[in-house]
């Protein structure tokens, strides 16, 4: 059948996904770069998933997830910019004043890995950014120029996966992840 990437509009899936084993337990939900540092920090226990399952139920969702059949593989979050911590983050640049879109995180789950569905959600997230009229999408990956990124770190993608999924280096950040330098990478939607 292939792999099938839509929105993220079943919170079931996306729990899949981003949610720990215990409901109150205190991990990312990609929430990291989405809300504001603060509010971040202060949600605790199962406040996280229910801001989540809100973010789930909003025009448009938070991301894209994949699926394989009917079984969920994979997610990306991608959103208009303006509306993450990218619009105030110091480290990463803004290239111009474009409403641009981002893309912040990839993730592929466990036993789907080396099957090419990064690939598939980045594109899968170019064209969800693109059926809201993104004019453009960026992503900031790490520059590994080749070298293996530990897996925990690599949920930001690599410059060579967007450069794969047609994005062009747009500018350097003074962002660093993992030892790697962080790209502001751009793929024009117009």
């Amino acid at each position: 059948m292939g792999i099938e990437v839509r929105p993220a509009t079943e919170f079931v899936d996306v729990k899949t996904m981003l949610g720990p084993r215990r409901p109150d337990a205190t991990v990312c939900w990609c929430l990291s770069y989405r809300i504001p540092a603060k509010q971040n920090a202060a949600l605790k226990s199962t406040a996280r998933g229910e801001l989540v399952q809100g973010l789930v139920a909003q025009d448009p969702p938070p991301g894209v997830l994949a699926y394989d059949g009917g079984e969920v593989v994979g997610w990306a979050g991608v959103h208009p910019r303006a509306d993450t911590g990218f619009a105030r983050n110091r480290r990463i640049p803004h290239v111009d004043n474009l409403p641009v879109w981002s893309v912040w995180c990839i993730r592929v789950r466990p036993g789907y890995r080396g099957r090419g569905i990064s690939h598939q959600l980045l594109q899968g997230a170019v064209e969800f950014a693109r059926s809201y009229g993104a004019p453009a999408i960026e992503g900031y990956p790490v520059d590994n120029q080749g070298r293996k990124v530990d897996l925990t770190m690599a949920y930001v993608g690599t410059r060579g996966l967007f450069e794969k999924a047609g994005f062009a280096k747009a500018a350097d950040t003074d962002s660093v992840l993992n030892g790697f330098p962080r790209v502001l990478m751009r793929r024009d939607l117009r």
